[in-house]
């Protein structure tokens, strides 16, 4: 039997998903319908495309030979529906990026809706973890990053750089102890990451200021911006956040700045679907001019 596209699509979706249930939800199928077309492409195959057991489905060697033909099918039929729809000149269908939550909560939101304005068609989902993405699972068409990976069949396009400072909350300031040099810093009450959650070396900003300790901490970005939002404390802050918390004030500016860099990744197979290709050429130029943009009013 040669599998037609809606069994290529269901096969897909529990391939990135690991799960009928999970891959039931983005069909919008019961989790036991999705169970049956699965066996009955096997069946029909003649071969096990997924090892079963209580941690999920995980794909057979079959299964991972099928999935790059699945694949190409996708991106054959996505490409074909937008030139069918007359809208060859514009984005259309979905797109998912994944970013760490920095970047998720104050640069893709307004750079996304400015893309989606121009290419109506367009849907864009924006996956906000505080950790690495798999692309190879599908998890994401594209990621954001802080580093560039080392492994996989990836490739990787610096964005931008971008600046981070230690912040507090004006009223904080006022009411604390100065703070004129790092040695100060001990009397302060320190707001950063849960130590052992940082999923990034870049991430570990504290350890450059030789802070012994962690009084406020959370594993999300927003939770850290308004702890400090709050007068929580002292704690590093991206600067293109700032704008959006008039109160915060920079903390030894002069002995403190701190630079980072923003990365595109995509499956390398992905070079090839144009759609993606023109989306983040989008993407990468709405976040350079975005981030300068913020970084101007700090």
């Amino acid at each position: 039997m040669d599998p037609n596209w809606d069994d290529l699509r269901i096969f897909l979706a529990v391939a990135r998903a690991e799960s009928l249930s999970a891959a039931g939800q983005g069909l919008r199928l019961d989790p036991a319908t999705v169970g049956r077309r699965v066996q009955r492409l096997e069946e029909g195959l003649g071969a096990a495309l997924f090892v079963r057991s209580p941690q999920g489905y995980t794909l057979t060697d079959a299964g991972q030979r099928l999935m790059s033909h699945a694949e190409r099918a996708e991106q054959a039929v996505s490409q074909g529906a937008e030139e069918l729809a007359g809208q060859a000149g514009r984005l259309t269908g979905q797109i998912r990026i994944g970013a760490p939550d920095g970047c998720a909560n104050y640069l893709l939101p307004q750079v996304c809706a400015a893309i989606v304005a121009e290419n109506p068609g367009l849907e864009v989902q924006i996956i906000a973890l505080p950790r690495v993405f798999n692309l190879s699972k599908r998890e994401a068409d594209l990621a954001v990053a802080v580093s560039q990976p080392t492994t996989g069949r990836l490739t990787v396009q610096k964005i931008t750089d971008y600046r981070l400072h230690l912040a507090a909350d004006s009223g904080y300031l006022d009411s604390s102890p100065p703070v004129r040099s790092l040695e100060d810093l001990k009397s302060h009450r320190i707001v950063g990451y849960i130590p052992d959650m940082i999923f990034d070396k870049e991430l570990d900003y504290l350890a450059s200021l030789g802070a012994e300790r962690v009084d406020l901490a959370s594993n999300s970005v927003s939770v850290q911006f308004n702890f400090l939002r709050h007068g929580a404390g002292l704690g590093v802050v991206h600067d293109f956040a700032m704008p959006t918390a008039p109160n915060l004030r920079k903390v030894l500016p002069d002995q403190i700045a701190l630079l980072r860099s923003f990365y595109l990744i995509r499956h390398v197979d992905d070079r090839k679907v144009e759609r993606l290709n023109r989306f983040a050429a989008l993407l990468v130029d709405g976040l350079r001019a975005e981030v300068d943009r913020l970084e101007a009013l700090t």
